[in-house]
């Protein structure tokens, strides 16, 4: 981890953003784009700037790589969502690629702080992922 980039994350968030405004309604394609992309990137930065506030050992750009590319389950489920017209079914795949993205970076923010301390890393982690979650719900 010590060669981060932030290329992986950018272009999951594009993809992600553009997958949503293409599915919003017509007049709403461009406001989706600009909360998708803003979410995902202040999100990303208040999540590591918690970390940084719980002594994680992390640079800011690490912690933002780490969420980045652990939107990849989210963006997955939001363009295998595009042909299923059930609402149900897209609450399924959407919910089994949340845990997935969720495990995926609290496995590694755990690691980085202090053992009592990893409850306070991992939940504004959970909730960044919720809420994108929602989005590709909504």
């Amino acid at each position: 981890l010590r060669n981060w980039d932030l290329w992986g994350p950018l272009i999951l968030c594009l993809v992600l953003a553009v997958t949503l405004a293409h599915e919003a309604l017509e007049g709403e394609v461009g406001d989706t784009f600009s909360v998708v992309f803003s979410l995902i990137w202040i999100g990303s930065a208040v999540v590591t700037v918690n970390a940084k506030l719980l002594n994680a050992r992390i640079s800011f750009f690490q912690s933002m790589c780490v969420l980045g590319y652990s939107l990849f389950p989210l963006v997955l489920g939001a363009l295998l969502c595009i042909p299923i017209p059930l609402f149900y079914g897209r609450c399924f795949l959407v919910s089994l690629c949340f845990v997935w993205a969720t495990r995926a970076s609290s496995l590694f923010m755990a690691q980085l702080v202090k053992e009592e301390r990893q409850i306070l890393a991992i939940y504004p982690v959970l909730l960044f992922y919720l809420a994108v979650s929602w989005l590709i719900l909504s």
